[in-house]
């Protein structure tokens, strides 16, 4: 009962600010499990002006995709992912994930400035106001994905092949023998946190642009890719 959901959650209705009716953010949330954790989430973010994609992973069991479904269909600005992954931990499909959601973003009706994912066991200590001004004094027209050189002890992680194993409720990725060739373009691979906030021209570009393209190629089978995919293209020249 979409009114009872509205009511009894205290879902904010309309902007609190002009400020923040002129500025509008995407979130892109993962989740796999603990649906009273997911709503916590939902409600604490959740703006009018704003746009959600809900990607959950394709593991999860029925009655928890059915109750997110029932929760996401009240709102005209809050939809699942269109392409759904088996998500692995450390494993391509998380990186996967949010790419499916961000193809969704992209073609969405409403407008958005930024990008910013999270998963279902995150929750904000910021309003949506403070994180709309902290992005506008700092970062305005700039992406937010820290990290640095890929560090000696994380090689591994890309001069190796690693594969996703997803079998009869287990999924883990593992190493295989087998020797990466290195990175297209000669590129600088950078490591960091899989967490970001992009610029909606920076999520286009990932998309489209035929480094972003191969990078993402190559980073198929490297251990936790959504470490080093982001930071690596925020740092191409240009």
């Amino acid at each position: 009962n979409c009114s009872m959901v509205l009511k009894t959650l205290h879902f904010i209705t309309r902007p609190l600010s002009d400020e923040e009716g002129n500025f509008s953010l995407a979130y892109i949330i993962t989740i796999h499990k603990e649906l009273e954790m997911f709503v916590k989430l939902l409600r604490a973010i959740y703006m009018p002006q704003n746009i959600y994609c809900i990607h959950i992973d394709e593991k999860s069991p029925k009655d928890y995709k059915t109750a997110v479904q029932n929760i996401v269909n009240c709102f005209e600005n809050i939809f699942i992912s269109s392409k759904r992954e088996s998500v692995v931990y450390a494993g391509f499909s998380r990186l996967q994930a949010d790419i499916n959601c961000m193809r969704d973003l992209v073609n969405s009706k409403i407008q958005w400035n930024y990008v910013i994912n999270l998963c279902g066991q995150d929750y904000p200590i910021k309003t949506n106001k403070d994180i709309i001004q902290y992005i506008k004094s700092k970062w305005n027209g700039k992406n937010m994905t820290p990290g640095v050189v890929q560090p000696l002890h994380m090689k591994h992680r890309t001069q190796v092949s690693y594969r996703e194993y997803v079998r009869s409720g287990m999924s883990y990725v593992y190493p295989t023998k087998n020797i990466k060739a290195k990175p297209p373009y000669n590129l600088t691979i950078y490591f960091g946190s899989a967490y970001y906030i992009l610029t909606k021209e920076f999520v286009k570009f990932t998309l489209t642009d035929a480094r972003a393209k191969d990078l993402l190629e190559w980073s198929r089978d490297t251990y936790s890719p959504d470490e080093h995919y982001w930071v690596t293209l925020n740092r191409l020249n240009g």
